[in-house]
Parts: C-alpha cells; structure tokens; sequence
C-alpha cells in the first residue's frame, strides 16, 4: 500500500481501524498473533547446546581431545582426566561470557524500548511499543520515540527528528496531506512518520502502518544481519599461533620419540613419553587464559560504562589508529548551553555555575536593565520545560529553547512562576523555516498586551526599526545596525549558535498570522550558545595522540562550529586551516580514489550526512588503518559494520546501530574509546606475556628431553611429571599474567600494525633463548646428581622435576616485562605472587608427601641439593638480565 499518497481518511478505512476509536483490544490481539510483535529480530540464534558445543571446534582443541583419547587408551586415566578437564573448563568460560553478553544486550534493548499511547476500545492508554499493530492509532507529543510507522492524521506544528533514518540533522515538519509523487525518498515523506525517530516539537496523531521488521529501520536490519563479518586481528593471531605450535610441537615430539628408540630406549615408554610431551608443547591452557583475560577486561569495561557485546573487539581496539567519531553528545554534553549574550553594546558571558559578568567582573543579572529583559523574553518566547530529577536539571523540548530556558533558570528566572504570577501567552505564532522566527502574545500584569519574537539575527535584525541602547529605546540607525551585525559576527568567529529577541507592544485586536505581528519590532538583543565539549575529552584526545592515534571528528554540524569545538579538543591546531578540514559538499565531489589520497590529512569531517561515513571508513582502511567507528543513527550500521570496531550509543543509539557493533557506550562518551584502547592494549600485551611464559617452559619441557635422548641417558622426566609441570606449575602463573596491570607506557607506543604476529618485537627470541636456557639447566642438574649415584635414578629425575619447576616460576616474573624483570616491581602482580607460592607449594606435596611419591615418580630432596636446583633455576632469567644492564651503561 502507498499509503503516502492516499487520504488520511482513505489510509485509515485500508488498514481496517476506526479515527475516532482505535482498534479493539480482541482484534489487536488477533492482528498482533498474525504479524508478530512490534520489535526488530535479531537473526537466528544458535541454541544453549549449540553455543556450548561451538566452544569445542577450535582445531587446538581438536587435537588436546585426540591425545585426551591416546592417554585414556593407554591407561593413562590421570592424565586424560586432567586435559579433559581444562578443555570443558575452556569451553565453559567462552559460553558462559557469550551469554551474559547477550543478555547485556538484551537487558539495555529492554531499557530503551519505548512507551506508545495508543486509543484502544475508544480510550487512550499506554503501551510498550512491542504491542503495536498495523492499524492501531498513535499519539505523539514532543520528546516521543515514535513506535511504529504511520500515516499522520492530525499534525499541530509536528516536527519528527529523523536523521537516524535520512541523514538530515534538521526535524522534518509533518502535515496530514496526500504527497503524489511516484518515487520520494525516505526524507521527504512528510505525511509519515517511522519507527525510532523522535519528536521534537508539537504533538501529532497517526495511523500504524508497518510494524517489526517491515518498518524502513526494521528492512534496513535485515541488510545488516545479511552482511558479512570479517576475523579480527587477535582471532587471526591465535589461529596462525595453533597452527605454528601444532606443527613444531608434532616435529619435536616425533623427534624425541625417534631419538630414544634409536638409543635403545623401550618403544611403549617412548611413545608415552611423546605423548606427554605433545600435550605439554601444546599450551592447551592457552584458549582458557585468552578467555578469561577478554572476560575480565569485558567486565572492567562494563564498569566504566561500556558493553563489549564480541570478545575480541576489546583487543582489537588497542591496534586502532584511527578514531572516527561523532562531535554531537560523543564529544560534546549534547545540551545547547548559552555562554554569551550581547544587548545594548554590553557582552555578558555565563558560565555553568550561573554566574554573570561582564568585562571580567560578577554582576548581579537584576541590576541589568537589558539583560534581564533578554533572558526573560527568552523564557516566555518558548516551549520546552525543565524537568529536575535530583540534582540534574533536564529539558524536555527543542535544545535551543532549552538553552535559553536554562540560562534564564541561572537568572532565577522560573518560567512556571513567571506564567503563574505575572504573565499570561494568550496566543503563539510557531517557529517555521520559512519566516525563521517564533512568536509569543503575551499579556502582562497590568492587563497590556505585547509580542515577543525570537529568530535568526539577520532576520530580525530587518524587522526592528528600534532597539534598546544603555536602558533606554532607540531608532535602530545605520550605526547601530553596524554594532548589532558586528556583536552578530563575534559571536559567530567563536561557533556560537546565535538566537536575536525582540518585542513589541500589541493595541487592538490579536491577528491570525504573524507577518501582521512581526514588524517594527525592538530589538532587545542576542544570546549565543553552543554545544560545550565534555570536560573530561580533551585529555582523551591528547592521550590518544600521545598513543599515536589519530582522531578524526565527523559531524553534521557547521563547519565554524565543529573547527572551534575541534581546536577546544586538540583534534585540530589552533592554527590549522582549511586543509585538515572537508565538508560534505566537497565529499560528494571526490572519488574514492582521491580521498584515499588526502584522508590522512583531514581531521574534521563537516555537514557530512550519515552516508558519508562508509565512504571515509573505507578509504581510512584503504590506506592501512584499524578503524574505530561511533554512531548512533540507522543509516550509520553499515558504516559501524564495516569498521575494524564498531561502536554505537547506548543512549541515543538505534537498535539496530547496536546490533552492527562491537562495542556499545552506555555514556555515548568519547573518553569511554580511550579507556577502551588502553584496556585493548592491555589484554594483548598480557596474552603475549603468558604465551612467552607457557612456551619458554614448554620449550625448555621439550628440550630437555631431546638432548638426554641425543646424549644417550636415562628419561630426565617421567610422563606424569611433565603433565603435572604443564597442567599445575604453567597454568597458575600464566593465569595471574592476565590479570596484569598495564606497564606505565602502555598508552605511549603506537600502535601495533595489523599484521604483527604473535612472535613479533623478538619475542619469539626470548621464547627460545630461555626456553633453550631452561631445558639446559634443569639437563645439568639431572646430569651433576644422576652421575653422583646413577644407582637412584629417580632422587635425580626428582631433582630435574624442581629444576624445571623453580626455573619456570622465576622466569614468570621476567614475562611481566618487554624489557627486563629488574624494569618493574616483581610484587606489583599480587596474583602472580600467589600463584607462584601456590605452585611451589604444590611441588613440594608432590615432593614430600609419602602418598604422591609413586604417582608421580618422586622422592624427598635432601636440603643441601636445593642450593643446586634454586642457583640453577636463577640463571635463565639472571644471565639474560645482565643485557639489560650492560644496554643501559652504553
């Protein structure tokens, strides 16, 4: 149905409902059960099992459940159990974390769901929008979400916000009349009003039309859900990382397993011996680990007011490089604040606290003729309200009338009180784009009536032929004309949104239209406001820079506007011209080609449309970038989408921009990014520390191994003791790795690039020098006691178990570091201290307690011997420590 183009009354008898008295409950029922609820779906979701299961496929895992199999059919019930273990252990952490991120998301949907009110069985109540149906009737007043689309019935100046759908910053004005034309766009259909757009002024009755998924934003979900997701870098780490393991760990093992039977050893105990050692090269500890160092960071970010709704979106913001963000409630308060006012050659500015002054000094606003009358004018000539909740004062309404509503307040000017006790509006004139003006008849206490007007400076500034000047009303001259334009371009050079206000006495009757009205008015004078920066987004933007990351503002605001709140920032120099700077019209004419080739020098995007968004993601991407992308509108999903990280408001983001994010902000505040990035960077470093720790010792694990085989000796370790090393002593320390703090520079590097691999920054040298390093001590000391008495072998496999053990959890503390264990303070990771006292503990249970002797093949160390395994166990990390400290003398 082309509902647009019928009559209101046509439309209505279409969808079947009755004007006057809405749909009966019965039937809204039925209608509800035929075309489902109100509400966007969300694809298809995949089962509590299924998603369990999912956690499974991983090809690591894969295999730790093949050799899980091996170990059990070779009697080694022990051990299988244990791997079992950490694999269900694994797979139970990353389902739990999807879950609770769905229902994260789910619980803040809930939250922003709108009320409808809608005329049911002949009466007006109030529903959750879910329950609308097509058919039903709608109110709508000033601050409403709307529902559902419709048809306008009734429009009293209705003006619907819908630049989450258009693109358009400015509201569309509704009427209730027939558009004929075949093909308009979305953005012209001004007899409709859709699902998520909000109104902004007036009230209005309409008509349901589509619900749900058959809505404009509910079709443009259905695109997003279709669209392809790409692997972020940690999930392309991580793969390339099993894939190398799985390789070397398999060519090592066969090497060690062949090495020994070819030195005479018993083939059954050899294979035993490789498996273990597979399953101790395979860090089966590792997918755990990353789990849960994304969950906690998860759960940090929802405390500073962030949903991480994919895991890995936390880490792949600490490789951003460019922050793509919107200027409006993101950087900025997202209330119209007033700062400047001007009248009768007098500038006075306001500051948050209210407190008044001009040429440096406090004034009280009584005292001031012609301030007072601006600011009180101003707060008669207006429709919003102030709303108090707590300590917060919150306006209902258009935010430039709730600006100079709010600098009245400051005044202590009561717009409630004023109309209570002095004044009366007998009639109002609504503001249209076309005479760029509103106005007032007010009567005042002695029963005399007058017009306030407010409008655009230049307007108004025509339409008064006086103005007052020092407390007194004079012929607004030539000379004063220049003064009035020159405080109107003063106020414009520092991006302040200026609203003039004058007034007039009314004699006789009061006329229909206000062109009869809004002549020969005085001119009182011009408040200036602007959207302030949020306090706390400078230092972000300057940290983010520091971290060599760039920001890029895109906004549909003014060009002047967005260059002044962008110098206040950081974001632009205070003497950066025109070149970091392109509006949209400038946009439409380049190609991609050549954005791509000037994108890097451009820092604030102006009078972009939401459109324009994909465009400058996929040039910043063209030229290497990892793209952080803030929206909040329908129309910017695809752009969110597209993006490295996605991020959408949760205040005044649409769903369905959430659905197509990463990450949602539950502040829409920009600094929440910054915080983000230094958590994001955070997680990856601490994976990299505890992959350098569980592969240093797992490599040490296997070397030592290989080279008693080579040297033709006895076994150094027992199957059972390299299981314990790998599934006790590796994973307590590798766990309190993730939970480390981040090293004081983490925010002073930049960076990393996108391809980096694991192994990158010579970490895959620190891997094998101390893995390398390990493998030979712990060899030295089973060497120096088996030659002592080669009759006990097992005191001295014991003693090479220690060995390994005290080597490895020394070592821990020099993973904390890029730069050596002397650089930070071994204590700072309270964790870490206890899961190495933990761990030593547990090796001397396994030591010392007559009932773990034979499983795990040990016997009590004399005291004298622990000199030799603690000095051995020191020199992996101490030796290559002396590097640090010869590097600093040159």
């Amino acid at each position: 149905m082309i509902y647009h183009q019928m009559d209101k009354n046509d439309a209505a008898v279409s969808l079947q409902t009755n004007i006057k008295t809405g749909l009966s409950t019965k039937l809204a029922d039925e209608r509800r059960k035929k075309v489902g609820r109100n509400e966007l779906s969300e694809g298809e979701k995949q089962s509590a099992i299924l998603l369990f299961f999912s956690q499974f496929k991983d090809f690591m895992v894969l295999v730790l459940l093949a050799a899980t199999l091996i170990s059990g059919l070779l009697g080694e019930y022990i051990d299988a159990v244990a791997i079992m273990v950490i694999v269900l252990i694994n797979g139970f952490l990353g389902f739990i974390q999807e879950r609770k991120a769905e229902k994260s998301l789910q619980a803040l949907k809930d939250l922003s769901a709108p009320k409808i009110t809608v005329l049911r069985d002949g009466r007006w109540m109030k529903l959750d929008s879910k329950d609308a149906v097509p058919g039903d009737i709608l109110k709508l007043s000033s601050g409403d979400r709307v529902g559902a689309d419709m048809r306008i019935i009734v429009s009293n100046d209705l003006e619907i916000e819908e630049s989450a759908l258009t693109g358009e910053s400015i509201p569309a004005q509704k009427h209730s009349d027939p558009i004929l034309d075949e093909n308009p766009s979305l953005g012209d259909l001004n007899n409709m009003a859709f699902m998520g757009t909000l109104v902004t002024r007036g009230n209005g009755i309409g008509v349901v039309t589509a619900t749900g998924m058959n809505t404009a934003m509910g079709k443009i979900a259905g695109m997003i859900q279709t669209a392809a997701t790409i692997m972020t870098p940690l999930q392309r780490r991580l793969d390339q990382l099993g894939k190398i393991l799985i390789t070397v760990a398999l060519l090592l093992t066969v090497a060690v397993v062949l090495a020994g039977i070819f030195h005479g050893h018993d083939v059954y105990t050899m294979f035993l011996a490789g498996v273990s050692l597979a399953v101790a090269a395979i860090p089966e500890g590792l997918p755990a680990i990353v789990t849960v160092a994304l969950s906690l960071g998860v759960q940090r970010m929802i405390r500073k007011n962030a949903i991480v709704r994919k895991l890995p979106a936390v880490e792949t913001l600490g490789c951003a490089s460019v922050i793509c963000s919107d200027k409006t409630g993101t950087m900025t308060q997202n209330k119209m604040t007033v700062t400047h006012l001007w009248g009768g050659g007098k500038t006075w500015t306001v500051t948050d606290t209210g407190e008044f002054s001009t040429v440096g000094k406090n004034i009280e606003v009584d005292k001031e003729k012609t301030l007072y009358q601006l600011l009180t004018f101003g707060t008669l000539c207006n429709n919003a309200e102030i709303k108090i909740t707590g300590q917060e004062m919150l306006v209902e309404g258009d935010p430039t009338e709730g600006a100079l509503l709010l600098a009245g307040a400051k005044a202590g000017i009561d717009k409630k009180a004023l109309l209570e006790k002095q004044f009366s509006v007998e009639k109002e004139y609504p503001f249209d784009s076309a005479r760029k003006m509103m106005s007032v008849i007010v009567k005042g206490p002695s029963g005399d009536r007058f017009v306030i007007t407010k409008g655009a400076p230049d307007v108004l500034s025509l339409k008064s032929n006086t103005i007052l000047w020092e407390g007194k009303q004079k012929a607004l001259s030539d000379h004063l004309l220049q003064e009035v334009n020159g405080a109107i371009k003063q106020l414009a050079s520092m991006a302040l949104r200026t609203i003039s206000i004058a007034y007039k006495p009314l004699k006789g009757p009061i006329p229909e239209r206000a062109e009869e009205i809004e002549q020969n008015l005085t001119l009182i004078g011009l408040q200036g406001m602007i959207d302030p920066p949020r306090p706390e987004v400078k230092a972000a933007v300057a940290e983010c820079k520091q971290a060599g990351i760039k920001t890029v503002m895109i906004t549909g605001d003014h060009v002047d506007t967005a260059c002044a709140i962008a110098k206040q920032l950081g974001i632009l120099a205070k003497d950066e011209g025109d070149s970091a700077v392109m509006d949209g019209r400038r946009l439409n004419e380049l190609s991609a080609k050549e954005l791509e080739s000037v994108v890097d020098n451009i820092h604030v995007f102006a009078r972009v449309s939401p459109e324009h968004k994909l465009k400058i993601v996929n040039a910043l991407q063209n030229k290497g970038h990892i793209v952080a992308m803030t929206g909040d509108g329908v129309n910017d999903a695809p752009a969110i989408k597209a993006a490295d990280i996605g991020i959408a408001m949760g205040i005044t983001g649409t769903d369905v921009a959430k659905e197509a994010s990463s990450l949602i902000l539950l502040d829409d505040n920009f600094a929440t990014i910054k915080v983000a990035i230094k958590e994001g960077r955070n997680i990856y470093e601490n994976i990299r520390k505890f992959i350098r720790y569980l592969l240093a010792s797992n490599v040490g694990e296997i070397l030592v191994m290989l080279f008693a085989m080579l040297m033709s000796m006895p076994l150094p370790l027992v199957p059972i003791q390299i299981l314990w090393v790998n599934l006790v002593t590796d994973g307590l320390p590798a766990m309190a790795l993730g939970l480390d703090q981040p090293e004081e520079n983490v925010m002073q590097r930049n960076p990393r690039h996108p391809k980096e691999g694991v192994f990158a920054r010579r970490l895959g040298w620190k891997i094998l020098s101390r893995g390398f390093l390990i493998g030979v001590v712990t060899l030295a000391a089973f060497v120096i006691v088996f030659h002592r008495d080669p009759s006990d072998l097992p005191y001295a496999q014991t003693i090479a178990f220690a060995t390994l053990v005290m080597a490895q959890l020394i070592h821990v503390f020099d993973c904390r570091s890029e730069i050596s264990i002397f650089s930070r303070n071994p204590f700072g990771n309270k964790y870490l201290v206890w899961a190495v006292v933990s761990s030593a503990l547990l090796m001397l249970v396994v030591i010392y307690v007559p009932i773990f002797q034979p499983i795990f093949h040990t016997v009590a160390i004399e005291p004298r011997d622990w000199l030799l395994i603690l000095g051995l166990s020191a020199v992996p990390t101490f030796l290559l420590a002396g590097t640090f400290f010869s590097r600093k003398r040159r």
